[in-house]
């Protein structure tokens, strides 16, 4: 299957590159192009990321883009609870990967925090984001199950994280996988952004695209709740 074979809804576009290096440098240049449109329109931009392996050639080939970074602001749609040493934390990832060089000047907004509970983390960051500018850039990943950001298929709360018309932010949640506590972006703050990309690779990932876009169970899926108008997917074998 290709991805021209998929049935995407009205204003849902797809790019095919043929390797990830590939894909990493064209989502790159326009996600640069994005952000200093918003740099000149409101004299600051707010690029939101996802963590994991994934995106880290995307990371490296971003900062070398003409962007003025102090005028970013740069955050997770979510987020590991580990403290940003630990190997597992998107935060350190970004920080080795992304907040580097020009790109160091970017003001960070984390979601981790020391806390006594989960929840607790969660309310906290949820107070944190209400700092955050509206999000002009918002790049999102998908797991071979449907979850995006840490929006996971059968985690507690995933049903209010889900709700459009929910204001809070930022939800405790329970990923299938080691680390398992995560802290992610609701779905009204994530779905808020202005431009919005789904970047994935693989075949498997296709499958499960094709899956979502053949149903209207989000909870079953969660990235059906982000195949809307506007979304762009960039996909490589």
């Amino acid at each position: 299957m290709a991805i021209s074979d998929l049935k995407l809804p009205e204003g849902v576009t797809a790019h095919t590159f043929k390797n990830p290096m590939v894909l990493a440098e064209n989502l790159a240049q326009t996600v640069a192009g994005q952000l200093n449109e918003a740099i000149a329109k409101q004299g600051v931009a707010t690029l939101v990321v996802s963590g994991g392996r994934s995106p880290v050639a995307f990371f490296q080939s971003l900062i070398k883009q003409p962007v003025d970074w102090s005028k970013v602001v740069v955050s997770l749609a979510d987020e590991r609870w580990v403290p940003v040493e630990h190997a597992d934390s998107n935060a350190g990832l970004l920080k080795k990967n992304l907040l580097q060089g020009p790109a160091a000047k970017a003001r960070f907004v984390g979601l981790y925090n020391v806390a006594a509970s989960l929840e607790a983390a969660a309310e906290q960051a949820d107070r944190t984001l209400a700092e955050l500018p509206p999000i002009d850039v918002l790049i999102l990943g998908m797991g071979d199950d449907g979850h995006t950001a840490s929006l996971f298929p059968g985690s507690p709360n995933l049903t209010q994280a889900l709700q459009l018309d929910n204001a809070r932010r930022c939800w405790p949640m329970l990923a299938p996988t080691v680390p398992h506590q995560r802290l992610s972006m609701s779905r009204s703050l994530l779905a808020s952004a202005r431009n919005i990309v789904l970047s994935i690779q693989g075949q498997a990932k296709l499958n499960t695209l094709n899956e979502a876009l053949g149903g209207t169970d989000v909870a079953a899926l969660p990235i059906r709740a982000f195949l809307q108008p506007t979304l762009e997917i960039y996909w490589c074998p």
